[in-house]
Formats: C-alpha cells, sequence, structure tokens
C-alpha cells in the first residue's frame, strides 16, 4: 500500500493457480501473459482509492470453444472492461437512484469521487426494470415533453402510486398498443379526453373508467364560471322593493369587465363569431388569423365575451390597504375646497416667485 498526494493505492494480485472459462466453463492453469489493471474502489477516509491488480490471461483448454484466451475475473471485484470495483458501482448507483444527475455528481465529489452526471444516469439506465405486478386501477394522464409542441401519457399504478410507463403522443393508438400487450386493469382512472376513452374502449372494453378527483374539480368549477359569466346581466338588477343599503351582497352590481385585454377579448370574439357565420371552419379561422387552433375553438364555444375575461383578475397592488384612506383625503379636500379654488390654483406674486427662485439656487447642487 502506498499514500501520496493523489490517494491511497494498493497493489493485489490473484492467488488462484486456475481459472475458468467463462464461455464454456472449462477450468485451466496454462497461462498466456500478465498485465497491471487499474481499479477504482470506494474511498477510504475521503481519500481517492486505487488498486493496481496484476491478472493474467489464461489459454482456454478446450479446443471447441470460440475463446481462445480470456483474463481471469474476481468475484466481488471486478467486472470486465469496466475499470471500477463492484462496491464504487453498487454507491454510485444508489447516489444516482437518489439524486440523478448534478445534485449526484456534487454529492460524489465531497465523499470523494469524482464522476460526471453522464456516467451516473448510464448507471441508472444500465439497471434491469423493476418486476411488474398486476395493476387493478390504472391511472392515464398526459403531460407535456415541450409544451404546445409535443405530449405523452403517462401510466401510474393509483395503488402504490408509482410510474409504469410512459408513452410517446396522447393519441389512442399508443394507449390502445399497451393495453393490448398487458394484463387487462379492472379500473382506468382518466382524464376527459376521447382519445382515451376510444382507447379503452377499443383495447379493455371489461374495465370501468372513471374520472380522477382532480380533472372532475377542475371541470366543475370551469363550467360554474362559464355559467356565471354567461348569466352575470342577471345579477344586475337589484330587487324592486328593497333599498340599496339593505341589499344583501350577493345582489350588489358587479363592474363590467374594462381595461384593454377586455376590449381585446370583446373584437376577438366578435370576429371569429362573424367568421363562423359566413362559413368558415375553425382550422380555416386559425390558418387565417395565425392564431392556435385551440384558441378559435375557445372562442367559438364561448357564447358571450364575458367567457373568455374568466379567471382575469385584476392584480393586487400595495397601495390596496392604503385605498381608503386615499378616498377618504380625497373627498374631504373636495368638500372643503371652495368654488374658485377648485376652478383656478392661487399663484404667487413676482417677488415671492424670485425670492424662491434665488433661495434655490442657492441651496441645490450643481450638476457636475
Amino acid at each position: 500500500m502506498e499514500r501520496s498526494e493523489a490517494g491511497l493505492q494498493l497493489w493485489a494480485s490473484v492467488r488462484d493457480r486456475t481459472a475458468v472459462c467463462p464461455t464454456c466453463g472449462t477450468a485451466t492453469a496454462r497461462v498466456h501473459g500478465r498485465y497491471l489493471r487499474q481499479l477504482t474502489d470506494t474511498p477510504v477516509a475521503g481519500q481517492p482509492t486505487r488498486i493496481l491488480l496484476r491478472v493474467r490471461r489464461f489459454i482456454c483448454a478446450n479446443t471447441a470453444c470460440a475463446v481462445r484466451t480470456f483474463v481471469e475475473q474476481v468475484n466481488g471485484l471486478t467486472r470486465r472492461r469496466v475499470r471500477s470495483t463492484d462496491g464504487l458501482l453498487r454507491m454510485l448507483t444508489a447516489i444516482a437512484l437518489a439524486l440523478a444527475g448534478r445534485a449526484g455528481t456534487r454529492l460524489a465529489a465531497v465523499l470523494g469521487v469524482l464522476t460526471s452526471r453522464s456516467s451516473l444516469l448510464r448507471l441508472v439506465r444500465a439497471l434491469p426494470d423493476p418486476p411488474q405486478r398486476l395493476v387493478a386501477v390504472l391511472g392515464v394522464d398526459d403531460f407535456a415533453i415541450k409544451r404546445g409542441h409535443h405530449y405523452g401519457t403517462v401510466l401510474i399504478d393509483c395503488e402504490t402510486g408509482q410510474v409504469i410507463d410512459l408513452l410517446v403522443g396522447r393519441d389512442a393508438a399508443p394507449l390502445a398498443s399497451w393495453l393490448a400487450a398487458h394484463p387487462t386493469p379492472q379500473v382506468i382512472c382518466r382524464d376527459r379526453a376521447s382519445a382515451y376513452a376510444e382507447a379503452a374502449r377499443t383495447s379493455a372494453p371489461d374495465a370501468v373508467q372513471v374520472a380522477d378527483r382532480f380533472h372532475l374539480w377542475a371541470n366543475l368549477a370551469t363550467a360554474v364560471e362559464r355559467c356565471v359569466a354567461r348569466h352575470k346581466a342577471c345579477l344586475h338588477e337589484p330587487a324592486a322593493n328593497t333599498p340599496a343599503e339593505q341589499q344583501p351582497p350577493s345582489l350588489t352590481e358587479t363592474p363590467e369587465p374594462s381595461g384593454a385585454m377586455a376590449q381585446r377579448r370583446r373584437e376577438h370574439h366578435k370576429l371569429v363569431h362573424d367568421l363562423i357565420a359566413q362559413g368558415a371552419g375553425l382550422r380555416q379561422i386559425a390558418r387565417h388569423l395565425g392564431w392556435g387552433r385551440h384558441t378559435v375553438q375557445r372562442y367559438a364555444r364561448a357564447t358571450t365575451w364575458h367567457e373568455m375575461v374568466v379567471g382575469q383578475k385584476p392584480r393586487p397592488s400595495r397601495l390596496d390597504h392604503s385605498s381608503p384612506t386615499f378616498s377618504a383625503v380625497s373627498a374631504r379636500d373636495a368638500s372643503t375646497r371652495s368654488p374658485c379654488t377648485a376652478r383656478s390654483p392661487p399663484r404667487a406674486s413676482p417677488a415671492a416667485t424670485a425670492s424662491c427662485g434665488r433661495s434655490w439656487n442657492s441651496t441645490a447642487p450643481h450638476p457636475t
């Protein structure tokens, strides 16, 4: 053993006189040659460790074997064409599974192992797939690989919460192929996409299709908001015999959406519906206006332009908590101001203006 600035170096050799051919399993003692093999091992006390192992190349005694020579391997220490010990590979694999690439590289450097994120990811990819159990409740949902461009489908075991598989695209064909190649689940929990429903009916007709809780709440909230926006005019008329001061909060008048965004939504809604009235299709309108097809579809489905402003709430300001004070001061000043003062501001005399100018010139810093 040697110790240097680079770390620890251990010299070792194999003591067995014979070796077994990995191809045919024949034991042999005929040595073809020897060479020095360098292996990186797990750090000792935070110091990098390297094993300099002298190995032998043997000649296979079986003349019918496809391999003429082979190098002896030490079980639990060496592997063919690998410059790291099994212990170091197990440690790096555990780090890669827990922290993935960049974070795993930083932790390995602290422990005394220099590696790259690509090496850690290769260790994860080299692991065998875990054994799959029969999925009783299959969760199906889409995810964005690149939002607005590429999407995929994720399959989840709802009982364990583990991801089963990732499919390319969110059409019916990939999911139908996957269901046809695997045992049919009892329940398929999905969103309201028609493609997933078609795939489930085609490849798993006996499975019960249900909607997950998140999409149920999301669809309900969207439907309620659109309904309220469509019937907003019904809430503007107060009761005939109820004074304005005694009106319940639910009957108070809601302000009409205003601003540049509301104006654009109004114009876009009218433009889309005018083109539809002329007989144009949604794809034709999208190409003509340079919009996305889903954007044109939302405008086409909206009965009124108010539905397109649902969820557009005014942004909070830092002065919101002081707005009552500002309103009270403004109202007080307006009530105490005289008519003459309100019409024109008071003018200072020329002498006072000259005096103020001399005073400012004497105190203000000159620009440099």
